[in-house]
This record gives structure tokens, sequence and C-alpha cells, in this order.
């Protein structure tokens, strides 16, 4: 067997937390390879919402083992706190949900020195979300990171002052007011809480449950734009988003990749600060934001909004190596006459067809206009039904790439979805 991978294409909130769980089914083991609680998985069904930040998405699935792969940073408080909002929905976590034992921990100071780092760079933030991820992953190619297998040891106290006095120190270069104390309190209690889980060889428990026949599926969180090598750097996060990091982020070889499924949103939207050439400064983008809800699950900021950018999908699909591609928020363009798709690029006059080492706010987007269908995507059981206009837009879409769109989500709820 194969691990499959879900991915973001675009620069992440592409919908991946439904699809996984819409798809979990048909898995036996779910994994996060990367990233940490600055991803906000949104699920929505029976009339209940829950946002995952840590968690893998399957974790609502009877039969299905969700796993924090070591590629991860885990932040105990957050972990805590979204595993006590889960179970409230009468599901012992315990019994499916397992932590690589080499999967990095988050410390509180971690979170301060992202704050410190932010106010440091002023007008040019980064946009963090604030979580601590950019400092965790700064120790953990420093060999100096706690991880998740150091908790049972005895000299687990000594390592994590030890670790907590070098980023004091650091502090004290910034001009950066702070308390640590009640957090603190709270993350050792979270450490404690922790300790129900069972600790996994991360690698050894992949490569055996390939030996065995077992499915997997590899979750990403963030988009390929955000990626810390392929992404508008240095406006990026800090982990590797790529379907490469899944073999670092688990502990498989590159020829255990199977199907890659690449997410993208039938328009782009983007978090935080850095480029984005397709951006909408009127009427159609407040459109696209106030139909399309479009606020951070992490963060809760507005989420700046654009058309299509098909220069940069080609980028994500061709570095990801994407075999399927999965079509969110196309209901979303149901309520306009019409809309654009980017097709390339210009700079001073000059077509750019692939996307540049430094994206500038010169660069600018040259479009394609295109039909809005003006009618009820989930009216539709099979690409048969499609809208004409829809279907053109989606033959575009498969033509441009040279990959079928192979699942249209057609609304937040699980079963508003349309696997072709």
């Amino acid at each position: 067997m194969k691990t499959d991978v879900l991915l973001g294409l675009q620069w992440g909130d592409e919908g991946k937390g439904k699809i996984v769980d819409v798809l979990s089914p048909e898995y036996d083991i779910i994994a996060r390879f990367q990233g940490g609680p600055n991803a906000g998985h949104t699920l929505i069904f029976n009339n209940q919402k829950f946002v995952l930040h840590l968690i893998p998405s399957g974790i609502f699935r009877e039969n299905t083992t969700n796993v924090i792969g070591e590629g991860v940073v885990l932040d105990p408080v957050i972990f805590a706190e979204e595993i006590e909002q889960v179970e409230k929905s009468g599901r012992n976590l315990s019994e499916n949900l397992l932590i690589a034992e080499k999967t990095n921990i988050i410390l509180p100071t971690h979170r301060i020195l992202d704050a410190a780092d932010e106010n440091e760079l002023g007008k040019l933030k980064i946009g963090s979300t604030g979580k601590g991820i950019g400092p965790a992953y700064k120790d953990k190619t420093g060999r100096n990171a706690l991880r998740v297998g150091d908790i049972m040891m005895p000299d687990f106290r000594e390592k994590y002052k030890a670790l907590k006095n070098k980023h004091l120190k650091r502090l004290e270069t910034y001009n950066f007011e702070f308390g640590i104390s009640e957090y603190e309190e709270k993350w050792f209690e979270s450490i404690e809480k922790l300790k129900r889980f069972k600790f996994i060889n991360g690698s050894h428990f992949f490569n055996d449950a390939l030996s065995e026949g077992k499915k997997i599926l590899a979750e990403g969180a963030q988009g390929t734009l955000l990626d810390i090598n392929a992404g508008t750097y240095p406006f990026v996060t800090s982990s590797t988003v790529t379907s490469a990091g899944v073999c670092t982020g688990l502990g498989i070889a590159p020829s255990k990749i199977g199907d890659v499924y690449g997410i993208f949103k039938a328009y782009t939207t983007r978090v935080g600060s850095g480029p984005f050439p397709t951006e909408l400064f009127d009427n159609d983008g407040e459109k696209l934001q106030n139909i399309g809800h479009e606020y951070g699950a992490t963060t809760g900021r507005k989420r700046r909004c654009g058309w299509l950018d098909m220069t940069a999908l080609k980028y994500a699909v061709q570095i990801n190596g994407v075999t399927a591609l999965i079509m969110t928020k196309a209901d979303i363009l149901s309520e306009f006459d019409t809309f654009k798709v980017s097709e390339y690029y210009e700079l001073n006059g000059k077509k750019i067809n692939y996307f540049p080492y430094k994206i500038t706010y010169d660069l600018k987007p040259v479009y394609k206009i295109f039909k809005g269908w003006k009618s009820n995507l989930k009216n539709c059981k099979s690409k048969d039904e499609f809208p004409p206009e829809f279907a053109v837009f989606v033959n575009y879409i498969e033509k441009e790439t040279g990959v079928p769109v192979k699942i249209i989500s057609t609304g937040a709820d699980r079963n508003d979805t349309l696997i072709c």
C-alpha cells in the first residue's frame, strides 16, 4: 500500500478539514504531517461545527485511527482545550488518537518570542498567528527542541527549564513586556493531560501499517504558497507544506506516496501579509468575503479575497505531483453574473507564465472572463447535471492543469459534496 496525500494548493483555508472528513471512511489512518495549531480545519455535520487545530480531521469517524505525526509542532494547552471540546460530543479520543514521540512541543516562551518577533518587524510583519510555530521550528532545526517523548523522561523538567532560560535571555534583547506564570501553570497541567494518549514510534507505525495493507491519508495544513521553500517567502509558514513534507513528517519513503489530492478554492484568499497578485479591492472582493464567510478559523481575521490565479495553481499542481483536484466554494461564484480567472502575469509589458522568484506588487494578472451559472450546484448529482457555464469553468481548469477535478464542494456541510 501507499500513503495518499491531501494538501492545499493556495495560501491555505481551502477547506481541507471538510474534505478529509468526507474521505475518512475510505481510510484506516488519517495523519497530520506538518504545521501546528496555526491550522484551522472546520467540520460541519449534524448541525454541529468543530474547528480542529491539531487533531486530524478523521477524528469523528468511528473506525479511523488518527495520528499527529512527527513533523507537527504541538502546543499542549491548545491540544488539551481541543480534546475537551471534541469529547463534549461524546467521543473518547484516547481510543483513536495517537501522537508520534518525535513531535516537537511548543513552550510558553515560544509564543512570547513569536509575539516579540512580530512586534520588532513593525510594518514588515509576516502575519504570524502568534501561536509560537516559527520559534518552535527554529528550535527544532537548532537542535534545542523538546519532543513529546521527552515528557516521559525523568529529566523533563530540567530540559524544559534549560530551554526556557535560553528563550528568556533572548527576550532580554527585545523591548517587549510579557508575563509567563499563568500560562506556564496551564501548560504543565496540559502536559499531564497529554500522558493519557499513546505515544508511538511514528516511522515504525506507518511503515508497519503500509506493510499490513492499511490505507493512510496524510492531511496537510496551510497551503503550498505558504511553504517554507516553495511559497511567497518570507511571508510563509515554517514547515514543508508540499507533498515532499509527508516523507519527513511521517517517516516514510518517497516511494510510499500514492495519490496526491490538491484542494483549491474556485477563487483565491489569503490571511496576513504578503503579495497577492489577484487580490480585489472593489465590490467583487467584498462580495466574495461576505458570501464566502471569509474569516480565519484560527485567528478570526478577515481574509483577503481575489480571483483564481491559474499561474499559481499550475505551479502548485506541478511541484506537488497532484493526481486529482478538489474544488471548494464553487457555490460562492453562483452569485456572480461574470467572474474572472488570471491566466498569466505581465511585468513591464512582458508575459510571465510561470511562478516567479519574487512576486511584486507591479506584477499584473491578465484575466479571462467567465459567465456565472446563477443556479444551485447542490442540485447536481453528477457532472452531467452541471450548468453549462460551470462545466466550461471545470473543463478549463482540467485542461490548463492536466489534472481531473474529482471532488467538488458545494457547501459547508459534509453532505454538500459531489464526487465526480
